[in-house]
């Protein structure tokens, strides 16, 4: 079992373009055992987002603080703390912050097996991990 707080999991920027004010806390990964899923926190920064992409794989995603919106190809959803999205294997995607905190978010995906093909990266690299 691993009982931990977010807030002493170090916070990378997301190095990818397309990204802008964005960060993540890798909370959960394979490297604590979990063989299915990876679980982060993003935070978006006012004006902020995330890189508008698809991948084969499906992930969740819970919000916890903050608003936005979170593109479905060019279609905009309001996003604000309390909601969930699920988006859809090779989905576009991108979450906005729009508001004046920042937007943070869970976002939980499944481990991918070395070679899966990606069409685009994904939102986040964890020395080269998908």
């Amino acid at each position: 079992m691993k009982v931990d707080r977010a807030a002493k999991v170090n916070s990378q920027s997301v190095m990818m373009d397309g990204a802008n004010g964005c960060s993540v806390r890798w909370l959960i990964n394979d490297t604590d055992g979990a063989p299915n899923f990876a679980m982060r926190q993003f935070a978006v920064e006012p004006e902020g987002h995330t890189p508008k992409h698809s991948h084969p794989y499906e992930h969740e995603v819970y919000v916890l603080s903050g608003s936005g919106i979170v593109l479905e190809g060019d279609e905009e959803h309001p996003i604000a703390a309390g909601d969930f999205i699920y988006v859809r294997p090779d989905e576009i995607h991108q979450f906005r912050n729009t508001g004046t905190a920042p937007l943070t978010f869970l976002c939980m995906v499944p481990h991918i097996p070395e070679g899966t093909p990606v069409n685009t990266l994904p939102e986040c690299e964890q020395t080269g991990k998908e």
